[in-house]
């Protein structure tokens, strides 16, 4: 068999694995159905009040950096969204750091299935859906109250920037979790870029200083994940003087980000040592 073969039958058993042991989670979660009901609720609520925020502020002011109501709802239901879906299927990898520190990494190599499938998919929590679908609902609502001149590309743009989104917003947390075999107890630093990111995402770049801005745009590529193709999509210039193409550039900064990711992921697995415990 070929290399390209292997690593196609290699991530190929690697999802398999993740879809038994993610259901496996689901079917215990299922059992309870009352408190999976209230979990998902708390969940829907607590990620609410981050909208929150935006409408009182907006109870107050006209815009934001020059950026309408719509508008703003817009850059926070696809950051959101797309947050939510890599929130889901890989937001269990933070939890990384304590398998090192413990050695039950140990555990998952001896194992004859890909160890981040295994930890991406342990203790698969359904309830996040509840930050999927309200950050949904709020991307839904803002595209019925936006004034924009809606073109082919525009509308299929829409639906790409919330995929290569969580694309990219699962690629940091992988490379996080690969930092955490070096750090052991860096989960915040990687929170810092995947729950900081979504919260900076949801706001205009134009409120922000521009060192901030280059640095989510060329160092760690999270304006990719709504601000550029969002901008195109308003009409409005893309930022940290980025020509208009590259709107059209998220699948490819996420195809980057996945094989950044991986070789992070690769390296941070040779590297590690058991406890010896």
């Amino acid at each position: 068999m070929g290399p390209r073969r292997a690593r196609a039958a290699h991530l190929a058993e690697g999802l398999r694995a993740y879809g038994l042991i993610a259901a496996m989670w689901v079917r215990s979660t299922m059992t309870y159905r009352f408190s999976f009901a209230m979990t998902l609720l708390s969940n829907f609520t607590a990620t609410l009040f981050d909208f929150v925020v935006i409408l009182l502020m907006f109870g107050h002011v006209r815009g934001l950096g020059g950026f309408t109501f719509a508008e703003v709802a817009f850059l926070y239901g696809t950051t959101s969204t797309a947050f939510g879906l890599a929130d889901l299927a890989l937001g269990q990898v933070g939890r990384l750091g304590k398998r090192v520190r413990d050695g039950t990494v140990d555990t998952l190599l001896v194992r004859p299935v890909p160890v981040l499938a295994q930890v991406a998919a342990d203790r698969f929590a359904l309830r996040r859906l509840g930050r999927v679908t309200q950050g949904l609902l709020v991307l839904v609502w803002s595209l019925v109250i936006l004034d924009v001149a809606w073109t082919p590309l525009k509308v299929a743009l829409v639906p790409v920037m919330v995929v290569t989104g969580g694309v990219i917003f699962s690629s940091v947390m992988v490379a996080g979790a690969a930092f955490q075999f070096w750090a052991q107890d860096g989960s915040e630093v990687t929170n810092s870029f995947t729950y900081g990111g979504n919260t900076l995402l949801q706001y205009p770049p134009s409120i922000f200083a521009g060192d901030l801005v280059r640095g989510v745009v060329y160092v760690v590529p999270l304006a990719f994940v709504n601000w550029v193709p969002a901008l195109y999509v308003l009409g409005r210039q893309a930022p940290a003087g980025l020509p208009g193409w590259v709107a059209f550039a998220s699948p490819a900064v996420a195809a980057v980000c996945c094989v950044l990711a991986g070789l992070a992921w690769r390296v941070g697995i040779r590297s590690y040592r058991s406890t010896g415990s």
